[in-house]
């Protein structure tokens, strides 16, 4: 990537107090991917923090040092082409609630500082009465789906945690005092506010340092974090040598193994716990769909659940044979028989303690 002449802004355009422009909007997109490449944006920051579902910390390690492992999900890539193609509509909805004068992003902000400090924001906002454009904000656009909305928490007073750290590190870039989060949930949009906090900007930027010194730099790989994006990864990360051996720190071992059991242990007792007491509520229902407290409805016990395809079958085998039809499948055993290679390739791979058989 040909790196891009500092100029000074054209009269009326937002500046930036501590960032220069490193690529414009409309780049090339090798230009752009490369530029992701030489710092942390946005979209990294809760994954460093453990904060994103679908990455973690050893992701943007990867990414950054270009041995990002691809993923067929089709599911999020859907999402991802959905939530760009209404990025555009979500800032017109915005500008016609809030009032302010919507930009254009102006495309890859560098800190002039701290060059690996990136930030890609998606739109930049100037209050109407602001003839010179001194101080103009940073305006991040969402869309989530309903379901997704309610379990990233839009719908509460206070703006969402992982798109609030998107945009505060934003404001970490360009030095700007406040920015605006937005986010079209279906077709009802949700906005907030977020002032400048200084000390949620040094942590933010205490953080970043230390994943790109200790870690991207140095190629020293991050420790793996609890989420199942993380777990997923780690299961393709590898082709696997067949009955390898290697030989592992024996302390760390031995903890890690130690924990593990105690936290089976424990995740035992809670799901005990957890199917007596929704055992006490299936009870409190008895042949009723719906529980309910002086008229209003507490829980539900429904039969919207999955079909119970064997029971159906012994009971019902007539109607189940009606009613059956043949499903193309994978003759797995005879895979592996001609293919082992490639039939061990595609076999997940499953973490068993000796104790555990």
């Amino acid at each position: 990537m040909k790196p891009v002449p500092e100029t000074p802004p054209a009269p009326g355009e937002p500046t930036f107090p501590t960032a220069r422009l490193l690529l414009p909007a409309g780049a090339p997109e090798d230009d752009w991917h490369a530029a992701r490449l030489s710092g942390v944006g946005g979209s990294d920051v809760p994954a460093i923090l453990g904060m994103s579902v679908h990455r973690g910390p050893l992701h943007v390690w990867q990414e950054k040092l270009g041995q990002r492992v691809e993923t067929a999900d089709a599911r999020l890539a859907r999402a991802a082409r959905r939530g760009h193609r209404l990025e555009g509509l979500t800032a017109e909805f915005f500008a016609e609630e809030s009032g302010l004068i919507v930009l254009d992003t102006p495309g890859t902000l560098q800190h002039t500082g701290n060059p690996h400090w990136l930030a890609n924001p998606d739109r930049i906002t100037v209050r109407p009465d602001d003839e010179e454009r001194a101080d103009p904000g940073v305006l991040e656009c969402k869309s989530r789906t309903w379901r997704s909305a309610q379990s990233e928490r839009w719908h509460g007073d206070e703006a969402p945690d992982v798109p609030s750290l998107q945009a505060h590190w934003y404001l970490t870039v360009t030095g700007y005092r406040y920015a605006h989060l937005a986010g079209l949930i279906d077709d009802d949009l949700r906005w907030f506010r977020l002032e400048r906090d200084d000390e949620l900007c040094q942590m933010l930027a205490d953080a970043v340092d230390t994943f790109w010194h200790d870690h991207v730099l140095t190629g020293v790989p991050p420790r793996a974090d609890g989420s199942q994006a993380t777990a997923d990864l780690l299961a393709r990360l590898w082709d696997v040598r067949e009955e390898a051996k290697v030989e592992v720190d024996p302390v760390e071992a031995l903890l890690l193994n130690q924990r593990r059991r105690e936290l089976k242990e424990a995740a035992g007792r809670l799901d005990h716990e957890l199917t007596e007491v929704e055992n006490r509520m299936r009870q409190l229902a008895g042949d009723a769909e719906i529980a309910t407290v002086g008229g209003k409805p507490v829980f539900t016990w429904k039969a919207n659940g999955q079909f119970a395809h064997k029971r159906f079958r012994t009971a019902e085998p007539e109607l189940a044979a009606e009613y059956s039809h043949l499903v193309p499948a994978v003759d797995t055993a005879r895979l592996a028989a001609d293919h082992p290679t490639t039939y061990r390739k595609y076999r997940a791979r499953v973490l068993r303690a000796p104790s555990e058989g």
